[in-house]
């Protein structure tokens, strides 16, 4: 099989954007509640960190219009979608806004937490850092949420879902 290898540059940046696509992921929207309302982003740059203290991140692209909002917000919630919220995940992809009284309710920690979810993560504000053209934010989980279900899944640019083993 031919391999192609190549070193990480301006000139290369389609190629490198293409080779991290080949690594399938969980497909997540974050939310939080702003001055002006609920706020959400679709993410897939998500993962646990730690255990004790509980612990995970994401990564906000820094030139998001919804950047400075979630790295400032003392609280957020991760929801982990399932196969079927495909639609949520491409409007809150697009278009942080157009939350409906059908799609979501307030926590009791005061996020935004969406319906339909297969696991939700309740988090406070931990840590943030500069990363490149991302910020990593750190949460600390302080309450998890799971459902049944299958996972919404993201991969060379696409969605889709994954076989179960009969």
């Amino acid at each position: 099989m031919p391999q192609t290898s190549f070193i990480p540059d301006a000139d290369t940046a389609r190629a490198y954007r293409d080779a991290l696509g080949c690594f399938a992921t969980g497909v997540t929207v974050v939310t939080t509640l702003t001055d002006s309302g609920p706020l959400a982003i679709t993410v897939n740059s998500f993962t646990s960190v730690s255990l004790q203290p509980p612990l995970l991140l994401w990564c906000p692209d820094r030139s998001s219009l919804r950047h400075d909002a979630f790295v400032t917000a003392e609280r957020f919630a991760i929801h982990v979608l399932a196969e079927d919220q495909l639609g949520q995940a491409e409007h809150f992809a697009r278009n942080g806004e157009g939350f409906t009284a059908n799609n979501w309710s307030q926590s009791a920690a005061g996020t935004p937490a969406l319906s339909g979810f297969i696991a939700r993560f309740e988090c406070q504000h931990f840590d943030a850092h500069p990363a490149g053209d991302h910020t990593i934010i750190l949460g600390k989980v302080t309450q998890v949420t799971t459902c049944p279900g299958n996972g919404l899944v993201f991969k060379r640019g696409q969605y889709g879902g994954f076989l179960e083993q009969v």
